[in-house]
């Protein structure tokens, strides 16, 4: 599996996936880089092995759970593709709820005692997923874990390792270890949703 890593670490460049300029992140924080992984996972290939790689972590994690889970926008195709991949139902977890029929704020159904697994996309200082995880659990779930495909090491991991097992597929200092001058695109000064 390391081999697929290393391959998906190759498609971030090759998709021009990550940017170098000025961005304004969505926990405020701002940076030079901005890793877009929404580039990845609108492409088949990439996407099924972003689901490889997780289902390799679970096995070799042991971590059991009945539900696969992700907030909107970005961990949507993530868990959809995890939950095609193990046969477990999806649940998306909205940021809000929604305005009209039921209000819920979960797509998908979450039962007393059900073991949730989280995904997401990218996160900084884990906000949005520990919100996710709050929402999830007051519907009777249990998170179980939280799994990510590219973790920034902003705080996340020690903000939501405090609570949950996470797991990352790729930290981004291994992600930047590989930039060349000649596989990244400079980004321009722009306001990106990243958690």
């Amino acid at each position: 599996m390391e081999n697929a890593k290393k391959q998906l670490i190759k498609m971030f460049f090759d998709e021009n996936a990550v940017l170098f300029g000025h961005f304004v992140l969505a926990s405020g924080r701002e940076s030079d880089y901005y890793i877009n992984v929404k580039k990845l996972t609108t492409k088949p290939e990439a996407l099924k092995l972003i689901a490889e790689l997780m289902v390799n972590e679970i096995r070799k994690r042991g971590i059991e759970f009945h539900r696969v889970a992700g907030p909107e926008l970005g961990a949507v195709p993530i868990a959809t593709a995890l939950s095609l991949e193990t046969g477990r139902p999806l649940v998306i977890v909205r940021k809000k709820p929604k305005g009209h029929g039921t209000g819920s704020q979960i797509e998908g159904e979450v039962g007393p005692d059900d073991r949730v697994l989280l995904v997401e996309d990218v996160t900084t200082t884990g906000g949005s997923v520990l919100r996710a995880a709050e929402v999830i659990e007051r519907e009777g779930g249990r998170v179980v874990g939280v799994m990510v495909v590219v973790d920034r090491e902003e705080g996340a991991e020690e903000r939501i390792g405090r609570r949950y097992t996470f797991v990352p597929l790729i930290r981004v200092s291994e992600l930047l270890s590989e930039r060349s001058p000649n596989k990244v695109k400079n980004g321009q000064n722009k306001r990106e949703p990243q958690m």
